[in-house]
C-alpha cells in the first residue's frame, strides 16, 4: 500500500508520558487516524533463567515492571483521549516496518535516542520509511540539548569536563518558552487490520511465572519488599509536585550533602528512573526548578544543585555519545587502561551482599529489593568493588547495576563507573569511600544496616560497622556469629586499600609513559608484578605477625 498521509504513527520506546512530547503532537496534528505503538522488545523483555536474578537478560524484575507500570499508566491517559496504547510484539524494527505497511501510515514519530541499540534500530526502519516516502519526525526531548550540537560547538568532539561542557551549553534553545503540558484530545485509531494486539501485560504474562504464583504484584512486593516505586507519568507528576511544594529544599539542594541511609524517607527526589524511562520530562522538570530559583532569594548553583543535577546527566548523554567504545576500557579513548582483577568468588560476594562489611552489604541488599540506592550510596559501593578494596574491574559492576537498577541509563551508568573507578574523568584515587567510617558518620546507631540486613539487628551500635570485632559473647547475645551467621570480611581494608592505590599508581605512571597506549601485554606484565609485589607484602606481615606470638 502507499503511504497515506493522514494516518500517523506514534512509536513509543521512552518518553513514556503526554506532557512535554513534541512527536506525540507533531504525530497528532493534521492526522485523521493516530496509531499510539510500543513494542515488547524479547531483547529487553523475554525472561533469562541463566541470569543471577530474577529478569530478562538486559534488566531485572524490578525495572520490569516499573516500565509495565509505565505503559499501564500511558494507556490509561490514552484512553481518557479516545484512545489507546496498541501492544504489539517482536523484533521493534521488524514489527514497525510491518506497522507502515498494513496502516498505510504517511507519518511516523518517535523521540530521538542516542543508544547504540536504538540509533541502530532507527536507522533500520528510517531507511524503510525513506524509501517508501513515509515522513519522519524524530525530535529531541529525552535530554536538554541535543549531543550533536554540543559536540559541534566543540569541533566535532564531546566536552570532557563538567566546566566546559557548561560554557559550550549555555541556556536550552527552549528553556524561556512555556512547554506544552497537556494534550487536550487526539486522532483516533485506525483499522489495526491483522495485528495481534494485547493490552499491556503483567509480568506473569512475559513468563515470569514462579514470581507471579502469588494473587498479586503486590502481594509480593509486601512478602519480598520490592521496589518501594511505581511506574508511570501521573506518579512522576505527583512525585514532582511534592518536591517542588518544598521551594527551600530545592534552592538550596547540594549534592555532595544528603543522607545515604535515610530509606523511610530518602534524601533526593528518587525523579531518576522517571527521566529514565521518560515518564517526567527532563525539560519540564528543568523550567519548574527555574522558576522556583527565580522566586528565591539565593539558591544553589551547578554543579552541585538541583538544576546541576539535570545538567551532569546531559553531560553524560553527550560524552557517551561521541565516544567510541564508551562502555568499555578497550579501545575506549577517555578511559585509563588499568589492570583490574578477574575475580569471580569477590565479585559474587559484593554482588550477592556478602562481602562481611555491613554497609556494603546493606547498600547491596536495597539495590536487589528496592532497584534503588542514594547516589552516596552508589558511591561506596563502587569504590569497594574497584579501587577502593576489591580491585574488581568496573565493567563487572556496571553490569550488575544495569540489571538491577530501575533508573539504570546506559551513558549515566557507564559514566559513573568510569568516574568512582578512577578510570576517567576523576583521578584521585587516594581519596576513598571508607566501608566502616563513611555510613558512620550519617547512622551512628546503623538503623540502615539492621533493615537491611536483619542479621545483624541486634547487634550492638559499637560493633554493626565491624561485627568482626565484637566480643563472641557479643555475638552470641546478638545471635549473630561471625563466620556462622554472617561472613568475615572477604579483604583486610587498610591492606587492600593500600594494594589498590599501589596497583592504580603504577597504571597511571604506565599510562602516561605510554601515552594511553597500553597493550594487554602491558597489563598482564603490570598485574604479575603487582600479584609478585603483594605476595611479599603478605609473607612480611606473616613473619611479622609470628615473631609477635614467639615474643608472647
Amino acid at each position: 500500500m502507499a503511504a497515506c498521509g493522514s494516518n500517523s504513527l506514534m512509536w513509543f520506546r521512552k518518553g513514556l508520558r503526554l506532557h512535554d512530547n513534541p512527536a506525540l503532537e507533531y504525530a497528532a496534528k493534521g492526522s485523521k487516524f493516530l496509531y499510539p505503538v510500543f513494542v515488547i522488545d524479547p531483547h529487553y523483555m523475554e525472561p533469562d533463567p541463566t541470569a543471577f536474578s530474577t529478569g530478562s537478560s538486559k534488566a531485572g524484575l524490578n525495572r520490569i515492571q516499573f516500565l509495565l507500570e509505565s505503559l499501564v499508566d500511558l494507556d490509561l491517559s490514552l484512553k481518557k483521549l479516545g484512545s489507546r496504547l496498541l501492544v504489539l510484539k517482536g523484533d521493534p524494527g521488524d514489527v514497525l516496518i510491518r506497522c507502515l505497511k498494513e496502516w498505510s501510515i504517511g507519518k511516523l514519530c518517535f523521540e530521538y535516542d542516542t543508544e547504540l541499540y536504538y540509533q541502530a534500530l532507527d536507522e533500520k526502519v528510517k531507511t524503510y520509511a525513506s524509501v517508501t516516502g513515509v515522513e519522519i519526525f524524530s525530535p529531541v526531548s529525552h535530554t536538554l540539548y541535543n549531543p550533536a550540537d554540543i559536540m559541534q560547538k566543540n569541533g566535532g568532539s564531546p566536552p570532557l569536563s563538567y566546566q566546559s561542557f557548561l560554557k559550550l551549553a549555555g541556556q536550552p534553545s527552549w528553556a524561556s518558552t512555556p512547554l506544552s503540558t497537556a494534550i487536550s484530545s487526539l486522532p483516533p485509531i485506525g483499522n489495526t487490520g491483522s495485528f495481534a494486539l494485547s493490552g499491556v501485560p503483567t509480568v506473569r504474562e512475559l513468563g515470569y511465572g514462579d514470581l507471579a504464583e502469588v494473587t498479586s504484584y503486590k502481594k509480593l512486593c509486601m512478602q519480598d519488599e520490592r521496589t518501594p516505586f511505581k511506574g508511570g507519568e501521573s506518579e512522576a507528576l505527583k512525585r514532582l509536585r511534592e518536591s517542588i511544594a518544598n521551594k527551600e529544599w530545592i534552592a538550596n539542594f547540594e549534592k555532595p550533602k544528603g543522607d545515604p541511609s535515610a530509606f523511610l524517607k530518602p534524601a533526593t527526589t528518587v525523579l531518576s528512573p522517571y527521566l529514565k524511562f521518560g515518564c517526567l520530562s527532563s525539560r519540564y522538570f528543568y523550567q519548574c526548578i527555574q522558576d522556583i530559583q527565580k522566586s528565591v532569594k539565593k539558591h544553589t548553583s551547578p554543579p552541585v544543585s538541583l538544576l546541576g543535577q539535570l545538567l551532569w546527566r546531559d553531560f553524560f548523554y553527550t560524552v557517551a555519545f561521541g565516544t567510541p567504545n564508551f562502555d568499555q576500557m578497550k579501545g575506549n579513548r577517555i578511559c585509563k587502561q588499568i589492570p583490574w582483577k578477574n575475580d569471580d568468588e569477590l565479585l559474587a560476594a559484593w554482588r550477592d551482599s556478602r562481602t562481611g562489611f555491613p554497609w556494603i552489604d546493606a547498600i547491596m541488599t536495597q539495590l536487589r529489593k528496592w532497584g534503588w540506592m542514594h547516589h552516596l550510596a552508589r558511591h561506596s559501593v563502587a569504590c569497594f568493588l574497584t579501587r577502593g578494596d576489591l580491585f574488581v574491574h568496573w565493567e563487572k559492576g556496571r553490569d550488575v547495576f544495569e540489571r538491577l537498577l530501575i533508573d539504570s541509563d546506559w551513558a549515566i551508568n557507564n559514566g559513573n563507573w568510569l568516574w568512582l573507578s578512577c578510570s576517567s574523568f576523576f583521578y584521585q584515587y587516594n581519596r576513598i569511600y571508607s566501608p566502616i567510617s563513611f555510613g558512620k558518620k550519617y547512622d551512628p546507631a546503623g538503623n540502615y544496616i539492621r533493615h537491611f540486613l536483619p542479621v545483624l539487628k541486634d547487634m550492638p551500635k559499637e560493633y554493626i560497622y565491624e561485627p568482626w570485632t565484637a566480643p563472641i559473647s557479643v555475638q552470641r547475645k546478638a545471635k549473630c556469629i561471625i563466620g556462622l551467621d554472617y561472613p568475615t570480611p572477604v579483604v583486610s581494608h587498610d591492606s587492600a586499600s593500600k594494594e589498590c592505590r599501589m596497583r592504580l599508581g603504577e597504571a597511571y605512571a604506565l599510562n602516561k609513559k605510554l601515552n594511553g597506549l597500553v597493550s594487554e601485554e602491558d597489563l598482564n606484565h603490570l598485574r604479575r608484578k603487582a600479584d609478585n609485589e603483594s605476595t611479599i607484602l603478605d609473607s612480611v606481615s606473616r613473619n611479622k605477625k609470628q615473631k609477635l606470638f614467639d615474643q608472647d
